[in-house]
């Protein structure tokens, strides 16, 4: 990577490091403006998180009705991050946002692993391909990176004037002045409509609110994270919701794509790596109906224990990450079985437990404190369905 700025007005290595910083340390901040961008777009709740009519679906749906496709010849997607907009984002040598990030800004959990690709939401069936994961990474972490770079390089900031009223409107503002089609930076304009599944790589995420309930003392509580820049490429510094993980298959052996099409079992692996600290090593022919925390979970949901409900789907308008929001609901009773007490920290970073589930907690955790958009629509709408819920 070269060390000044490329002629042609690529930036140098230490130009582009400097920028992934910003994004890193104000991701809330620029989530809030890039939300702006998108006035005329559904929203999940009364959230930032972007959606469409249809996605978030009247009442919850069980996970057990959740069927999922799979179409084996999908189209490739219209960008995929390797067009000349965003190549001008990267420094010299990198074709892509991954070369970049590996090169420069390595974050601990970084591997090019099999995925699965969201392209049709038709409750109660999603429709799946295969993508690989810096293939995400390559178009949403690119239009981050590229928005950062732009509010921080003197054209009017939405960031500063946006803070404190995340969702008032979602009125379009400061891009529009500086020069951009429809207010937005050129590859982020390119890329279009973050809710259109077919023009980019829409690769997705399952973010699960936990709630402890106790059916004695009427309490109930959730688990939140607050992930480590360091240690993740997506997210840093922000607070999310326990378990969140990439939906793909457990290993990468031949046919693991299709038999790990299964939004339950990712979700028990998450699980068991971010409430127990289990790694990631599952290997072919992992036997999960002999693997106890599966059983354990999966004999609490058969026996009314435990309630896993489907509460939508969404895109970050920062980064275009698009997530099923989920949330689970055991009696205390189970999850102190399954659970214990949850470790302070994790591989992603710092965990804070028992927070309280009630009006005020979650309104101050969706409307004031750095969340990501996925977890603040979580949140937001098991509140509104929290009779169903519990």
């Amino acid at each position: 990577m070269t060390g000044h700025s490329d002629p042609r007005g690529r930036p140098s290595g230490p130009e582009w490091a400097e920028v992934r910083r910003r994004l890193d340390g104000r991701r809330h901040e620029l989530a809030v403006a890039a939300d702006r961008l998108y006035p005329g777009t559904p929203r999940a709740g009364s959230t930032r998180l972007l959606t469409r009519d249809g996605w978030i679906p009247a009442t919850p749906l069980d996970l057990r009705e959740v069927r999922l496709g799979w179409l084996e010849d999908a189209p490739a997607p219209a960008v995929t991050g390797r067009e000349p907009e965003a190549a001008a984002l990267l420094p010299e040598g990198a074709v892509a946002y991954p070369d970049a990030l590996g090169a420069l800004a390595r974050p601990r959990l970084f591997e090019d692993r099999t995925c699965y690709r969201l392209l049709k939401v038709a409750w109660p069936e999603l429709t799946f391909t295969r993508a690989r994961y810096f293939d995400g990474v390559s178009v949403g972490e690119a239009a981050a990176h590229e928005f950062a770079g732009h509010e921080s390089a003197g054209h009017e900031s939405v960031a500063h004037e946006s803070a404190g009223h995340e969702s008032a409107g979602h009125e379009s503002a400061g891009y529009e002045s500086a020069g951009y089609g429809g207010g937005r930076p050129p590859f982020r304009a390119l890329v279009g409509d973050p809710t259109d599944l077919r023009r980019r790589p829409a690769l997705c995420a399952i973010s699960t609110l936990t709630l402890r309930h106790d059916r004695r003392t009427g309490e109930t509580s959730f688990v939140l994270h607050w992930r480590d820049p360091a240690r993740v490429a997506h997210g840093g510094g922000l607070f999310q919701v326990m378990p969140v993980g990439v939906f793909q298959p457990a290993h990468e052996s031949a046919g693991a794509e299709k038999t790990g099409l299964d939004l339950w079992t990712c979700m028990v692996r998450e699980y068991a790596e971010e409430f127990l600290g289990r790694g990631e090593e599952y290997g072919d022919g992992f036997d999960y109906e002999s693997w106890p925390l599966y059983r354990l979970l999966t004999d609490a949901r058969e026996d009314g224990r435990a309630r896993s409900l489907v509460l939508g789907v969404g895109v970050d308008p920062l980064t275009f990450a698009t997530d099923v929001l989920t949330v689970t609901a055991l009696e205390a009773e189970t999850f102190d079985a399954v659970f214990g007490e949850v470790a302070a920290s994790n591989s992603e970073g710092q965990v804070v437990g028992r927070i309280p589930f009630d009006a005020e907690t979650v309104r101050r955790y969706v409307r004031d404190e750095p969340m990501q958009a996925a977890g603040a629509a979580v949140l937001d709408l098991a509140w509104r369905h929290r009779e169903a819920l519990l």
